[in-house]
């Protein structure tokens, strides 16, 4: 069957793009399950414990999220993504080993996952930041619903392994997958065609500070960009605080086994793959704007149903609410991204990913600190019911705003990279 002419597969570098995002999103999401178990399991984590452990896993997005925008709009993206999964490579193989030393202990745990997280940052902003040079504007929104569909794919095939990983052959050994999902991707990722030497050409750097402040003024000054950033943030506040609680949650007071928190993660996965999937869809037929908006009403109340989880049919019923929680999720990542990507200028598309990813897991840090706090002080139940409450009310700010009248994509104002590198191949 022959592709369209604007389809992102024709290009030879947007499909390595993939196939190695499909390794290293295998790899996280692996060690998402196995890292938070072997914590709870082998070192006796507490909900406390377990908070934090996944709040520094995205604190790094705090730390650095926003002065990596600027060092990736200014550094070769190939580079970038390479460095960043051969750096989570090692930090994940470092757990087994100090694993079978019988060194392992719950800061060695804290570090990798704050390192990790560091490296995590610029793999995110840099994979975000060379979509428009390598597949063109006009292939953003199917290169985006091809890369969710990846990323959903990712979280059933990595989150519904990672759990039975560990049930069959223990946490270290699955973390050990992880890092061998990471050192292909990186491998892998060495095949992309160099572009340009840099983003930002050297007489025309200014001081970081100003750089910043500059992808800050374009995202928090548009109504559109800001009413996107200000769902996510909540959307992924309120799903952190419930997921952060989940191991503690299965393991102790359900007693369930690692298996079945790997595939109620999965259930999760499935729901952003269909989403990823209806996105296209429902934009050419409702309009894109109007479908972001309308989403939120179709699918954001069922996270309330999460907060019902227990045994028997109640499972269930939370993991139906979950399911068409994540669909809502996944119809943001493709049209939402698509739209910011698409307004932003060319120069800016790493501050403005940067500032996006510092206010999105960043939520993500708060979430997991909450969560911990929550769960210490007032019990693992009413914690999840607090992230169920967040998330179910997420979709109200771009509900109100300019983004529901949209019915097109505003037209790109500015040039590609592109137009002054090497040509777009296509193969």
């Amino acid at each position: 069957m022959t592709e369209a002419p604007n389809s992102p597969w024709r290009l030879r570098d947007f499909r390595i793009l993939f196939a190695a995002g499909a390794l290293s999103h295998l790899g996280s999401n692996v060690g998402y399950v196995a890292i938070p178990l072997l914590a709870v399991t082998a070192l006796d984590a507490g909900p406390g414990q377990a908070g934090a452990l996944a709040a520094l896993s995205t604190a790094a997005f705090l730390l650095i999220g926003l002065p990596a925008g600027a060092w990736v709009d200014r550094l070769p993206s190939r580079r970038v993504l390479v460095a960043a999964d051969a750096a989570r490579a090692v930090l994940f193989a470092s757990i087994p080993v100090a694993w079978w030393l019988g060194v392992l202990s719950l800061p060695q745990l804290y570090a990798v996952a704050l390192l990790n997280g560091c490296a995590t940052v610029f793999f995110d902003v840099g994979s975000q930041s060379v979509l428009p040079e390598l597949v063109g504007r006009k292939r953003l929104v199917p290169a985006n619903a091809a890369l969710v569909s990846l990323m959903a794919g990712a979280n059933i095939a990595g989150r519904g392994a990672g759990g039975f990983l560990v049930q069959l052959f223990t946490a270290p050994l699955a973390i050990l997958g992880g890092a061998v999902a990471y050192l292909s991707s990186a491998v892998g990722l060495t095949g992309i065609r160099p572009r340009h030497a840099s983003s930002v050409a050297s007489a025309d750097r200014r001081r970081l500070r100003a750089e910043i402040s500059e992808g800050l003024r374009h995202v928090l000054g548009s109504r559109e960009l800001r009413a996107l950033a200000l769902t996510a943030a909540l959307t992924n506040l309120g799903a952190q605080m419930i997921n952060a609680m989940l191991p503690v949650l299965f393991t102790r007071e359900l007693h369930l086994p690692a298996g079945a928190l790997g595939a109620y993660w999965a259930a999760g996965g499935l729901g952003i793959l269909l989403g990823a999937r209806l996105a296209r869809p429902l934009a050419a037929r409702l309009g894109h704007g109007r479908t972001l908006g309308l989403a939120g009403l179709w699918f954001a109340p069922a996270a309330l149903a999460v907060a019902l989880i227990g045994d028997g049919p109640w499972l269930w019923v939370a993991g139906v609410g979950w399911f068409a929680a994540m669909t809502k999720t996944g119809i943001d990542n493709v049209l939402g991204v698509a739209l910011r990507q698409h307004v932003t200028p060319d120069s800016l598309l790493g501050r403005m990913n940067a500032t996006f990813r510092f206010l999105l897991t960043g939520a993500l840090a708060i979430g997991s600190a909450l969560s911990g706090l929550v769960g210490q002080a007032v019990g693992v139940r009413m914690t999840v019911w607090t992230g169920a409450i967040c998330l179910a009310g997420a979709f109200l700010p771009v509900f109100c705003s300019p983004v529901r009248t949209l019915r097109e994509l505003p037209v790109a104002t500015t040039p590609l990279r592109q137009a002054s590198a090497a040509p777009v191949t296509e193969a």
